[in-house]
């Protein structure tokens, strides 16, 4: 659906962007910005600004930044028309009827169609697996002790051994073999067409708003792979939605339980543990932390007891730490997973052990024993050092201690030797990511795409950027300003569409409207209006200096670079003359 601008205005006009974020982010007043823990990624001290007189946010620790339908957006993790929506309806304001291009109205139709072929499917799965052909199928969840309320909430079912039964389903309920193609439910080839699933029990994915939009299936016998889900389609990113998400967001528990696999996810449901989760058959993504994030801040981890679920929840940890997620791992030895845990000990066992969760830290610590033999001094004394190098890389001073404690204590390690190793190596990690570091291997790839995208600013883009924030801030100054700062003369192509939109006085909304197309763009540009804010008592006299200076380092560089390239002597002439003029400038 396209809204054109003047709807997207009205509707941003209407949220007030403090009121929005303050409903998922805690917001204190500092000056003239509202500041608080991005919920974008893990952080202690709050670097999360929200301007109320310019109705944008940034973030200074990850770079993210916008309009109030840019946060939408990133929070909620919908499209650009959805977020319009969303704030709409959450504003009174209701959106005209648009009408849609061909191309749009093509692709809503087949997104309607795909959910479409999807729900038709689940029904065939769903009765198949209670036709006779499907026994094979129920008997697999009668042995995992499955009800039939459990087997009817989820909807599960069976894909039999036709090789063409959901085709010819599908085909005889109206969908043509395009959409079918779409769908990634029916393979065609040279060979002919054929179902995707045959002879494995289905389970249906669900979104966040119980709508049918893929499938896993578990193979019966020894066939490979052993699970298998729909491939990736217009509907289908499973990078970017979690099993059981449509149910667990509903018991308003202040964690989710993250498990490995659905049938993990629906035990743990029919034992009355609503919360539990798991990603779609793969490593846990970014996407999907984000998305927990919008419904808890906790995670428990119930992976797998033996080394593949160890190693799972390694990964998992510090991706859901960098987007501000608390985890802890429950413990379920001499057991693999929850299932068998509750079956031997029982309900009430398994609440003990979330209530007794371990601390996700302290367990790797603990983990990590098992790479060492600590009978052996020079094993103790690697498990030391390795141990002291996870501590160093927690930066926050008064947490980091917190854990050389914690740990001092319960490896029975001496507490001050550990403390001043910790600290060694914190600094020379420190001094591994200094700028002068940076600036020694910056034409290596020593230097990750997150370090360079964190780099520092120079000195003309602080200036630039602060030029932007003041101009949005006093437009009053843009005919002063313009008499000495061309478009022409900030450093770069972006820049310079900003500034010349700046002067004709555009607010900062409409501005990252026109680069709405390009993350980095946006984000990049969302930041130019993050200067130094002035306050409501700023000196007027000390606002004119710097405002001078910073005209003063934007004109001498561009002065500069136009020197370096000028060859005609009468030309350079003008040049220094404006170089020499501005040393005197006075606004």
């Amino acid at each position: 659906m396209f809204y054109p601008e003047e709807i997207v205005q009205e509707v941003r006009s209407r949220a007030d962007i403090v009121d929005v974020i303050g409903q998922y982010v805690n917001l204190k007043k500092k000056g003239a910005n509202y500041f608080g823990l991005c919920p974008f990624h893990g952080e202690k001290t709050a670097s999360f600004s929200v301007n109320p007189r310019m109705q944008i946010f940034h973030c200074f620790g990850c770079g993210k930044g916008g309009d109030v339908i840019k946060f939408t957006m990133e929070y909620e993790n919908l499209t650009f028309p959805e977020a319009v929506r969303k704030i709409a309806e959450e504003t009174g304001y209701k959106l005209p009827e648009m009408a849609q291009t061909a191309e749009q109205k093509k692709e809503s139709d087949i997104r309607t169609r795909l959910l479409e072929i999807n729900r038709t499917a689940a029904v065939y799965f769903f009765n198949a697996l209670r036709a006779p052909q499907g026994q094979t199928g129920m008997n697999y969840f009668k042995k995992r002790e499955l009800m039939d309320e459990t087997l009817r909430i989820w909807g599960l079912g069976y894909a039999d051994q036709t090789r063409d039964g959901l085709y010819q389903y599908l085909k005889s309920s109206g969908f043509d073999d395009d959409i079918l193609h779409e769908s990634g439910l029916i393979t065609f080839s040279e060979k002919g067409v054929y179902d995707k699933f045959f002879n494995r029990v289905m389970f249906p994915i669900m979104d966040a708003n119980n709508r049918v939009i893929g499938f896993g299936g578990r193979v019966l016998g020894d066939g490979e792979p052993k699970y298998l889900n729909s491939p990736e389609t217009k509907l289908f990113d499973k990078s970017r939605n979690l099993f059981g998400l449509c149910y667990a967001k509903k018991s308003r528990k202040k964690s989710f339980i993250l498990c490995e696999g659905y049938m993990d996810v629906i035990q743990l449901h029919q034992a009355g543990f609503t919360n539990a989760v798991a990603s779609l058959g793969t490593a846990l993504t970014e996407q999907q932390c984000r998305l927990i994030k919008r419904y808890v801040n906790e995670v428990l981890l119930t992976y797998d007891s033996d080394g593949a679920g160890i190693n799972a929840a390694k990964r998992a940890m510090p991706m859901l730490k960098a987007v501000g997620i608390n985890t802890k791992v429950i413990n379920m030895k001499p057991y693999k997973d929850p299932d068998e845990f509750i079956k031997a000990m029982g309900l009430e066992a398994f609440q003990e052990h979330i209530d007794n969760a371990r601390n996700s830290f302290l367990w790797l610590i603990d983990v990590m024993k098992m790479d060492y033999d600590l009978s052996d001094p020079a094993g103790m004394t690697q498990y030391t050092n390795d141990v002291a190098e996870k501590l160093s890389e927690i930066t926050e001073p008064i947490e980091r201690e917190n854990y050389i404690k914690a740990v001092a204590r319960e490896q029975m390690i001496d507490y001050d030797s550990l403390r001043k190793l910790v600290n060694h190596m914190g600094d020379l990690r420190e001094r591994k990511q200094s700028p002068l570091n940076e600036k020694i291997y910056k034409h290596t790839d020593f230097i990750s795409k997150a370090d360079k995208k964190t780099k520092k600013e120079t000195a003309l883009q602080k200036s630039e950027k602060q030029l932007v924030t003041w101009l949005q801030e006093k437009p009053e100054l843009i005919p002063s300003v313009r008499n000495y700062i061309l478009p022409e003369d900030l450093s770069d192509e972006t820049m310079q569409k900003v500034i010349s939109m700046v002067y004709q006085q555009t607010p900062a909304n409409e501005i990252l409207d026109t680069f709405r197309d390009s993350d980095d763009e946006y984000e990049k540009v969302a930041a130019m209006f993050n200067g130094n804010l002035l306050s409501d008592d700023s000196d007027e006299y000390e606002f004119k200096r710097g405002l001078e200076d910073i005209i003063r380092n934007i004109k001498m560089t561009s002065l500069n670079t136009k020197i370096e390239n000028e060859t005609d002597p009468h030309r350079l002439t003008d040049l220094f003359k404006q170089q020499s003029d501005l040393m005197n400038l006075k606004l």
